[in-house]
């Protein structure tokens, strides 16, 4: 993958180096309670979505939706084939959730179909699945005589195995105006022999709809195939770009038999190689396979001391160029064998030196080791190996164990990257190989930009967020949450985690019933001494816990400046968490 590998800039003023730790408040939250009409659309996994892809993707699937374009909005998907939305004004006068849309076609007798998934395009576009593999896009459009929003469909396509949508996008053209959609599928591999047996696919889909809406067609379809699902896939705003993370690498597939590009390449190499070769300290060896009919008569060899060449029936040399290592020419031979195979020796004149390849830069060659030279260097090192596990990895000069094991010693292919995917080439144009840096979360802050996304640095927990810059700076620290990426390590029920868009606080909620919130440090009210370092402390961060009246699972959680919002199958409940404003 020919791509600038990068790093993440991380800005020194938004980290606190004397940041202590979270104090425990226990100030009231109010929490209030909606009983829902109807039970959310919850699919839970088959017995064959038995992976840990088909957990991540499905299984922990948040079915609570919010309008980043709209405040304390938050939708969802109930079981009658419903959008509902509930639209919070005033904490203490909740009301119902209100349908905005209904699914055309009855999806629940469906044999494998998925969640209903969606996503807020714009202030005016929704794009929807119903988990069956169809895609919708609605029109919302607001009624002059009143403030209720019409939800109209203007487009719908089968498009093939059922997906989940991960994100879309609205922008113009001089053709009219795209929406973009990712859409994220774990389909069956059949290749697959050693690994899971599936493959994750993610399909880049463009709809093109005329100034007048009334007309929307794709435009354009592209596939990226990994073998893990990503932490977190965007398309950025102008849609020349894709930016994924992901413990395993996505390649597209470009071609028209769905096979990716890197794979053809590959495919290509392992074809019957134009010749094969050996070496001693000596000389180089060289076997070329001949086609029927050729006799000594047609073979040209021509030796130089640092140049070589071969052609046959005065035909161009189909091997010629610069030899790695000069040769003594007058010395080096060829023969025919059997009119089969031509056999040349190329005398090295640094005798003992060890190639690297015949003629530089040609990668026609197959290098084929001689089986007494492979036993006398593995004799050579064998004191340097063992197959007995390390009985005492205490002593004074123990052998390398796996608890030594540190981040420079692991392979790119098995560590988390972010990649930065150009549209129009489908290549990888900047890497980040992110290592330690645990994904944590990701979350819309500014709704006409791409998602902002955590990652654990150190203790910390800190916010990058995706800026259109055309150098290496594609990502920037927007802020940072102290000691956070240490606290939520030891929340081992962890289901969802996110943080309100103005960055005040974070939150996360457990499978059932809790719900832990961290405050970014505030003035205090009154004066306090750290009597440990001998100073006055002028800010403290707070730590508050949240219980559910409720013990069923938690199935969507949402954050807004003011609120959270967790959706369990029959209740939302709304928490104020900040009074102001």
């Amino acid at each position: 993958m020919a791509a600038a590998n990068c790093s993440l800039r991380v800005n020194r003023l938004l980290l606190d180096p004397k940041f202590e730790s979270y104090k425990l408040s226990l100030d009231p939250l109010p929490c209030y309670g909606v009983e829902l009409d109807n039970a959310v659309a919850e699919v839970k996994l088959r017995d064959d979505q038995y992976t840990l892809d088909h957990m991540r993707a499905y299984g922990m699937y948040n079915y609570l939706h919010s309008n980043p374009w709209s405040s304390d909005s938050v939708f969802y998907v109930d079981q009658l084939g419903r959008v509902m939305n509930i639209n919070v004004t005033l904490d203490t006068a909740l009301g119902k959730p209100v349908e905005v849309f209904r699914l055309p076609n009855d999806v629940s007798s469906f044999d494998g179909r998925l969640c209903s998934s969606m996503h807020f395009t714009s202030p005016d576009w929704v794009s929807l699945s119903d988990g069956t593999g169809t895609l919708y896009l609605i029109h919302l459009s607001k009624n002059d005589q009143s403030a209720a929003v019409k939800w109209e469909l203007k487009f719908n396509e089968e498009l093939g195995d059922p997906f989940i949508i991960l994100h879309s996008i609205l922008y113009a053209r001089d053709e009219g105006q795209l929406i973009d959609v990712l859409l994220l599928s774990i389909e069956k591999d059949e290749l697959d022999v050693q690994g899971s047996g599936f493959h994750v696919s993610l399909e880049w889909i463009s709809v093109l709809c005329n100034p007048n809406h009334d007309k929307c067609e794709i435009s354009k379809r592209r596939k990226l195939h990994g073998k893990s699902v990503p932490h977190y896939a965007a398309i950025e705003p102008d849609g020349n770009g894709l930016t994924i993370i992901s413990y395993k690498p996505f390649r597209f597939i470009v071609d028209e038999d769905n096979q990716p590009e890197e794979e053809r390449m590959e495919e290509e190499e392992k074809k019957e190689p134009l010749y094969t070769w050996q070496q001693t300290a000596e000389d180089v060896t060289l076997a070329f396979p001949l086609p029927d009919g050729i006799t000594k008569e047609h073979i040209k060899i021509h030796f130089s001391p640092d140049h070589f060449s071969i052609s046959l029936r005065d035909q161009e040399p189909f091997l010629k160029g610069q030899l790695y290592s000069v040769i003594d020419h007058e010395s080096s031979t060829w023969i025919l064998k059997d009119e089969r195979s031509i056999e040349v020796t190329l005398a090295k004149r640094d005798v003992g030196s060890m190639w690297a390849e015949v003629v530089v830069g040609d990668k026609q060659g197959e290098f084929v080791a001689d089986p007494a030279q492979c036993a006398a260097i593995a004799e050579q090192l064998m004191h340097l190996t063992s197959e007995d596990l390390n009985p005492n990895p205490d002593t004074e000069k123990p052998p390398c164990n796996a608890q030594e094991l540190e981040e420079c010693d692991m392979s790119l292919e098995d560590s988390t990257t972010l990649c930065r995917f150009d549209g129009i080439t489908m290549k990888a144009t900047h890497v980040v190989n992110l290592g330690g840096n645990q994904f944590l979360f990701s979350l819309v802050a500014t709704p006409e930009v791409m998602p902002c996304f955590s990652l654990r640095h150190d203790v910390d927990a800190l916010l990058w967020q995706p800026v259109s810059s055309k150098g290496d700076h594609l990502w920037e620290h927007a802020a940072t949450f102290n000691a956070l990426g240490y606290v939520q390590a030891s929340k081992q029920d962890k289901k969802f985690f996110t943080c309100a868009p103005n960055f005040s606080y974070a939150a996360l909620c457990e499978c059932v019933r809790r719900i832990f919130i961290y405050r970014q440090p505030t003035p205090v009210s009154t004066v306090l001494y750290n009597r440990k370092e001998g100073r006055h402390v002028g800010q403290v961060a707070k730590q508050q816990v949240a219980s559910l009246e409720s013990r069923e699972p938690i199935l969507g959680f949402q954050a807004s400046n003011e609120r959270l919002f967790v959706l369990t199958i029959k209740k939302l409940f709304v928490i104020r968490v900040n009074t102001e404003g």
